[in-house]
């Protein structure tokens, strides 16, 4: 049986658009739980800064919103436009669903089996390399443009992908 991998899965985008997730082989991720009611929902607009820094180098940040901390009133593109309009959000944002839990969509699963550790809160971040391996996860208090993150996000950008 093969090992677990992101790139098995698949998600929905915020029209429900089925996305398989290995369309992002070779690229670096930044997987974030979001909120738009949430106290740490200002990060979105720090994600983006984030975003348009390295996308060009490989980055990828996947916005998941979720429900999980009762701070998600909205659905489908009304989050989107949230997103968009008050933070000015362009980085890729998925369909609502749980983040924790039994009923966990399948890759926030797969986050908490490799890493250990399921959303404690809204803008939990975990760190993917362009392989597909899960190398590190942030805290939802630390801010996106921090140091420790930032620096974690460059050394992704140089890891060789494998053949």
């Amino acid at each position: 049986m093969a090992e677990p991998s992101i790139y098995n899965l698949e998600v929905k985008d915020l029209s429900g658009k089925p996305v398989k997730l290995s369309a992002y082989k070779g690229k670096t991720l930044l997987i974030v739980n979001t909120a738009t009611k949430c106290g740490l929902t200002p990060q979105l607009d720090a994600l983006q800064k984030v975003y348009e820094k390295y996308k060009g180098k490989g980055l990828e940040i996947l916005g998941f919103p979720s429900n999980s901390f009762m701070q998600e009133p909205k659905e489908g593109s009304d989050i989107g436009q949230a997103c968009a309009i008050n933070y000015g959000v362009t980085f890729k944002m998925f369909e609502k669903n749980a983040v924790r839990g039994s009923n966990a969509q399948p890759l926030y699963k797969l986050l908490k089996k490799e890493t250990g550790y399921a959303p404690i809160w809204n803008f939990q971040k975990y760190l993917v390399d362009k392989n597909g391996k899960i190398v590190d996860w942030f805290n939802p208090w630390r801010h996106p443009l921090d140091a420790k993150l930032t620096a974690a996000i460059e050394k992704c950008l140089k890891t060789p992908v494998e053949s």
